[in-house]
């Protein structure tokens, strides 16, 4: 790829300086037809009322790639409260800094205001698009598409570390993991699924970083958590989190028991890999699906295949329950995925009845309905059989 255009801007002196490539479509040859329509219906509109609007992030690096992305996230000029004004389908989310969630039938987009840098690369205040791009984790997700005319925008040379496959940092070492200790999960996450190798210097600062993740909250690493499981990469980016330490962060329970039994470890991976097949061609579908094989292996260990059916349940689920700890899924998941496991061996468990519950999972809504039939149990709210030992 040759740049056939740069973007200019003023520095403090008002002097001008060279700020970013510009490729154009002869350049990158992105195939639009990879794009979802609504994605770019919602950038058409912006630029309608006058704001800038581009995809950004992962959905620019896979397009670049010639890959179709799952997720496309935009990026405007448009504060949030202007934004909803544009699209009555919406609602402004989040405390720390607002975006915005469009949503579709069954697909929510989410956009977010250009950020400013005044408060360091996690800071709430708006900004410019100069400005954005230094919020970014890595160069690779720091590259901005316009699809109308066709253009990437580069800063940071992301491009070429996308044809060099490495990963390069765009917010000083010294601080990505220290301002924001969940970049860690994404540096293994971008590396497994892109390609790219990350340089020694980010690898040091990753292993000796580790202990940051010990303050982050339950709830965003669960998200994180969901999207690793949720990518088709699960097993070799866990491998990667084991090497650097990260791993007892995310599942000390898993963890644990690694470190103390190999063939929990070998069965462990294998249950892994089971899920990325899965996720690949399409048959894990909602989540509990995929929880399953995150605790099947120890359910195995501590199912009591020959007691009381109600009481193994309840015990069962509330050890896997803190198993997965710091995860925290929606309870209606987990529930699901320890019923399948029991019945997998032989203990079949039926939920009380019908219902419905909302679980929000990287901006995507998801009605999760469970339904039964048969007897209930008043106490435990559920139905057991029990059909055969587990052998």
């Amino acid at each position: 790829m040759a740049a056939m255009l740069i973007r200019y801007s003023h520095d403090k002196k008002g002097r001008t300086v060279k700020k970013a490539l510009i490729y154009t479509y002869k350049d990158h040859k992105i195939n639009r037809h990879l794009i979802d329509p609504d994605a770019l219906r919602i950038i058409s509109r912006l630029k309608d009322f006058g704001y800038d609007g581009y995809l950004v992030g992962g959905a620019v690096r896979d397009l670049i790639i010639g890959k179709k992305p799952k997720d496309f996230d935009i990026v405007t000029s448009a504060e949030p409260g202007r934004i909803k004004k544009i699209f009555r389908n919406s609602r402004i989310i989040g405390k720390r800094f607002r975006l915005v969630h469009i949503f579709y039938p069954e697909k929510i987009f989410e956009v977010s205001t250009f950020r400013s840098i005044q408060e360091g690369s996690v800071g709430n205040k708006f900004g410019t698009m100069d400005e954005d791009v230094l919020r970014r984790d890595f160069t690779i997700n720091a590259l901005y598409y316009d699809p109308e005319k066709e253009q990437i925008i580069d800063y940071t040379g992301g491009i070429r570390d996308i044809q060099m496959k490495r990963l390069v940092p765009v917010i000083p070492v010294k601080v990505i993991f220290r301002e924001d200790p969940v970049r860690m999960l994404r540096a293994l996450k971008y590396s497994v699924s892109s390609g790219c190798k990350m340089p020694f210097y980010l690898r040091h600062e990753l292993k000796k970083s580790a202990p940051l993740l010990y303050s982050v909250s339950p709830s965003r690493l669960t998200e994180e958590i969901i999207k690793i499981l949720s990518g088709g990469n699960a097993c070799r980016i866990i491998r990667e989190a084991v090497r650097y330490d990260l791993f007892m962060y995310l599942q000390n329970g898993a963890a644990d028991l690694m470190d103390g039994c190999r063939d929990f470890t070998g069965a462990y991976e294998k249950s892994l890999e089971c899920l990325d097949n899965s996720v690949i061609s399409g048959k894990s579908a909602r989540l509990g699906d995929k929880l399953v094989f995150i605790i099947r292996d120890f359910l195995k260990m501590i199912t009591d295949w020959k007691g009381n059916p109600v009481e193994v349940y309840k015990n069962v689920y509330a050890e896997c329950r803190r198993f997965i700890l710091p995860m925290n899924p929606p309870r209606l998941e987990l529930e699901y995925a320890v019923v399948k496991c029991l019945a997998d061996g032989g203990l079949n468990v039926r939920m009380r009845k019908k219902r419905k519950i909302p679980s929000i999972i990287k901006g995507k809504n998801l009605m999760v309905t469970t339904s039964v039939s048969g007897k209930e149990s008043s106490k435990a709210g559920i139905k057991t059989e029990k059909v055969a030992s587990f052998s």
